[in-house]
This record gives structure tokens, sequence and C-alpha cells, in this order.
């Protein structure tokens, strides 16, 4: 049987409502952490949690 592991907040480092086995895949997931109510996109492979990093926006100049 696989392992199923809680998918941890890469910010506050707390549960999530999120469990996943060890051979799950997630690409670009919307992770919502109700701790500290913030979304966060994370890749996760092999049980390994990567954030992506969204580069800001920047104001328009003429």
């Amino acid at each position: 049987m696989d392992k199923q592991l809680w998918v941890l907040c890469p910010i506050c480092n707390n549960k999530t409502r999120t469990k996943v086995r060890e051979d799950t895949e997630l690409i670009n997931f919307p992770l919502f952490c109700p701790k500290c109510k913030t979304e966060t996109l994370i890749n996760i492979k092999h049980g390994k949690v990567t954030i992506i990093k969204e580069p800001d926006a920047k104001t328009q100049s003429r």
C-alpha cells in the first residue's frame, strides 16, 4: 500500500487539507492554506514540493 502524505504549506509550514500519495505528480497546483489564508502555486513530484515563483506585475511606462 502506498504511503499518504499531508501537503504542508510552504509559507507557514502547517498541514493543508490536501493529501497525496508518494506516486502523485501535481503540476501548477493552486494550494490553499486555511491557516495563513494564502494560495501558492506548487509542483509535486515523488513527494517533493517545489514552489512556482510568479513574476511580479510591473506597471507599464510610456
